[in-house]
């Protein structure tokens, strides 16, 4: 039940599909949102900067891989999805959800600024009745300190002429189970009234929704979800650094450890963080931690760990040409994968980033293979250069003299990346049959024969 008949009002709207939704942010979590929304019987306008995106969508195709053209298609045949770069558009709209990036600064400082432009140009536009929701991951207290003075400058009441909601983000790109529709959806409002109307409109879109007492706690929720899988992927990061001290295969050990069927969860080691969340969103909550007086030891930690492993995986990559007589210094190196995950386009924040930042301050020569990536711009790396991918499959024999698996792509051969590199390392434990020229991360070498890299 509502409170006032503005809330009622929208409501009824809503429960009878005639909202005219809006999504601001089309990129792997807005363009999946505003096609579900549209689904669900719901006029929706995506509202984007590119207009390259916005004249895919346009065209009826889809951009990403999760989003099927055939969907994208039929639904601008039936006339519920359109895209537009002109935010003028946000008049005609009932509601609107903010879909926009959250990066962190140079010095691990959340940069809030597309969430900001994003609710200054609601603002300018904002009427009656109308619903916003945040879906950015940010830190506790953005929807209430940040958002809601802006959208308030339009003279209007948050929770009395407007109505504001925190809804955080549960995509994971490439996953065949999960999707947007099919995850739970956790719902803060600022007022119950808030929290009524997002979870009616979400409900047609999305299976399960999952009401909180406040829009900080929504917020806190995200945080927590993807600082759990930071900290314990820190945690066997640094086992598998003490495993290769100790002579320890890790990959056997987590796997020996995964068949206790209560009180274990497995995790699994690699070169480094990656993605638009795991990186990001535990530095958001130590940053807010610190702004109250908290220090997040444990945070903080775990980041430090996952940061030195590229660093780690150089000097695996400087032993394992030793091992043949080569300097790091001049060799041919080839990384398989620049995606921050397997089956992805996707690569924001991947580690191969930081790895070919590194080999080149190394003094290696460079070159990649990534059948979901195509182009890698210079821009996108540290002093970087314009790389494409590589066909290794065409590639002669011993073609370079190093090979790192970073990415474990389900349509790479691995037996071809043994025969073109004269040695390989897998951060992935990806190759099953390893031949004596393949050094793993984590896995057993001889007591003694090189230290790795430690973590300040």
């Amino acid at each position: 039940m509502t409170t006032s008949a503005t809330a009622a009002s929208l409501l009824e709207t809503i429960r009878a599909r005639r909202v005219r939704a809006g999504v601001i942010g089309l990129g792997y979590v807005g363009l999946p949102l505003a096609v579900e929304f549209a689904r669900s019987g719901y006029t929706t306008t995506g509202i984007d900067l590119d207009a390259t995106k916005v004249g895919i969508i346009n065209e009826g195709r889809s951009y990403i891989d999760d989003v099927s053209s055939e969907d994208v298609g039929a639904l601008r045949a039936k006339g519920l999805l359109r895209a537009t770069t002109d935010f003028d558009v946000i008049k005609e709209l009932d509601t609107i959800n903010i879909c926009v990036p959250t990066p962190l600064r140079k010095t691990k400082d959340p940069d809030l600024s597309f969430i900001v432009a994003a609710a200054e140009e609601i603002s300018t536009r904002l009427r009656p009745g109308m619903l916003i929701i945040l879906e950015s991951t940010t830190y506790p207290g953005t929807t209430d300190e940040l958002v809601l003075p802006i959208l308030e400058r339009s003279g209007l009441r948050g929770g009395k002429d407007f109505f504001l909601a925190f809804s955080p983000e549960r995509i994971d790109p490439a996953n065949p189970t999960f999707n947007t529709s099919n995850v739970p959806k956790v719902i803060g409002g600022m007022t119950p009234d808030c929290s009524t109307l997002a979870g009616a409109l979400y409900g047609p879109a999305i299976g399960t929704v999952v009401p909180v007492s406040s829009t900080r706690v929504a917020e806190m929720v995200k945080l927590l979800e993807n600082t759990f899988r930071a900290v314990n992927i820190g945690m066997v990061n640094e086992l598998a650094l003490m495993c290769d001290r100790l002579g320890i295969d890790v990959w056997e050990v987590v796997s020996a450890a995964a068949t206790k069927p209560f009180g274990f969860m497995p995790f699994y080691p690699g070169p480094g963080l990656g993605g638009h969340c795991i990186p990001v969103d535990p530095f958001y909550l130590s940053w807010k931690a610190r702004q109250s007086g908290f220090e997040a030891r444990f945070i903080e930690l775990a980041g430090a760990v996952n940061g030195a492993m590229p660093h780690h995986v150089v000097s695996l990559v400087s032993d394992a040409l030793n091992a043949v007589r080569l300097p790091l210094n001049g060799s041919k190196v080839l990384l398989a994968g620049v995606a921050y995950k397997r089956d992805v386009d996707d690569i924001r924040e991947s580690p191969a980033l930081d790895l070919l930042g590194l080999l080149q301050e190394r003094g290696a020569t460079l070159a990649y293979s990534d059948p979901h990536v195509p182009k890698l711009a210079g821009k996108h790396w540290q002093n970087g250069i314009d790389l494409e991918h590589v066909d290794v499959s065409t590639a002669s024999t011993g073609a370079y003299d190093c090979v790192v698996v970073v990415t474990d792509h389900s349509r790479f051969d691995y037996a071809e990346f043994q025969r073109v590199g004269k040695v390989v390392v897998d951060t992935r434990n990806a190759i099953k049959k390893p031949g004596p020229n393949v050094t793993r991360l984590g896995a057993a070498r001889p007591l003694g024969a090189h230290e790795p890299a430690g973590v300040a």
